[in-house]
């Protein structure tokens, strides 16, 4: 476990990316991956498409630390064990944090294929990562300004069209109710998913400028 964590650390890198559902590709060819199963504390992915381990890669001469999927709340765990990935990222030194997912839309603008930029969230998952800690955490600026003004600039820059919206993370794993869903988007929702809140709520209280 130490050396799997030293293994982190030696990488240099202060940027991390979460990787969700369907975009493990993006950490291709990296330098060296190190498996979730190499720390005690890191609890396995029991969903498809999530890999379960970390992926060193260096793009533009930036080194990056990509977490190729997530343990889900759903699949019985705890909210500090959905957010055990935070926890040793920032053991390692990482101190940005991007956050990815597939989500289900609610705002009626969005087709399929769209990608939206999270810019404030709705825990409705009834838990937190900080219970028992007592911290008491300002999240009314979650999500990073400056990073979000980087990622608006490098999508226009490559023609992807980028919303911005209100992310609402429930339990499931069943989907919502059309009567959910309404009530979803009169509180202000434009999308939903089953992931991704917790692992912000931890990146905060540990400082982590998140994306």
């Amino acid at each position: 476990m130490g050396d799997a964590l030293q293994r982190l650390r030696d990488w240099n890198a202060e940027i991390a990316i979460v990787l969700g559902s369907g975009l493990t590709a993006v950490a291709h060819d990296p330098v060296e991956s190190i498996a979730y199963s190499e720390f005690s504390e890191l609890p396995k992915p029991r969903v498809a498409g999530h890999a379960g381990k970390f992926s060193l890669c260096e793009i533009s001469e930036t080194r990056v630390i990509f977490a190729q999927g997530r343990v889900h709340l759903y699949e019985g765990y705890s909210a500090g064990q959905v957010t055990a990935n935070v926890r040793k990222l920032a053991h390692a030194g990482i101190k940005k944090l991007v956050v990815t997912n597939a989500a289900g839309a609610l705002n009626q603008k969005f087709k399929p294929g769209d990608w939206m930029m999270i810019n404030d969230h709705l825990n409705l998952t009834g838990t937190s990562p900080l219970i028992g800690c007592p911290k008491f955490l300002d999240l009314g600026n979650a999500y990073s300004p400056r990073l979000q003004k980087h990622f608006g600039d490098a999508a226009h820059k490559v023609g992807v069209f980028l919303h911005q919206g209100v992310y609402a993370a429930v339990i499931g794993p069943q989907y919502e109710t059309a009567a959910e869903a309404r009530i979803l988007q009169n509180l202000g929702a434009d999308a939903v998913g089953m992931s991704t809140v917790l692992e912000v709520i931890q990146a905060r209280a540990l400082e982590m400028e998140v994306a």
